[in-house]
């Protein structure tokens, strides 16, 4: 697969059962963009970036660094999906666990682009 289109876009996401921890909330079911709504029907990847950047890289001792990389720490990372719609469209969306400010201290969901099949013809 390789992306045909950036969107980075805020969206609205809902589970079929709430999530226990909403900083570990896991893929949704689906999601809301442009007003329509988008339901997942395969979870085809999963991944994280815990890392820390800038200050925030320089703020812990290289060990709990190291550990932080791997499992995060509050408001720092993006858990990302990649998933396929009941349309048979194909998304990577992720959840930015930074808090966006001391009202909205939970993240949010944005869907970053939209995925298509790798070209098959090589040399064509």
């Amino acid at each position: 697969m390789k992306p045909i289109r950036f969107i980075g876009a805020p969206v609205e996401v809902a589970f079929d059962k709430e999530p226990a921890v909403t900083k570990k909330a896991g893929c949704p079911a689906r999601f809301v963009w442009r007003n329509e709504t988008h339901t997942i029907v395969e979870r085809l990847q999963e991944w994280h970036d815990y890392g820390r950047r800038g200050r925030m890289a320089r703020n812990m001792r290289d060990t709990h660094l190291r550990a932080a990389e791997r499992h995060g720490s509050w408001g720092v990372g993006r858990d990302y999906y990649r998933v396929r719609t009941a349309g048979g469209r194909v998304f990577d969306l992720y959840f930015d666990r930074a808090p966006k400010g001391t009202r909205e201290r939970g993240g949010g969901w944005y869907l970053y682009r939209e995925m298509g099949e790798a070209d098959s013809g090589e040399g064509a």
